[in-house]
């Protein structure tokens, strides 16, 4: 069993491994989301389990903001 302190002997490596996968997935899911009218700080969603499928649907039946014509 895992406890306090294990965490604490987490190399440099892992957490320079971690922040290179964040970025990975978290620039193209921002470049995504700006290209379609949406904020790039709702790809901070895609690390969260249940979040990000719930924000999957709620992106796949809202209206975009770009794909709206002016009146």
């Amino acid at each position: 069993m895992m406890t306090g302190t294990d965490m604490m002997m987490w190399s440099a490596w892992h957490w320079i491994m971690f922040a290179a996968l964040a970025a990975l997935i978290v620039y193209p899911v921002g470049r995504i989301l700006t290209r379609i009218g949406f904020s790039p700080l709702w790809s901070v969603i895609a690390f969260i389990p249940l979040a990000n499928l719930i924000g999957l649907w709620v992106l796949a039946i809202s209206a975009w903001p770009r794909g709206q014509k002016a009146p």
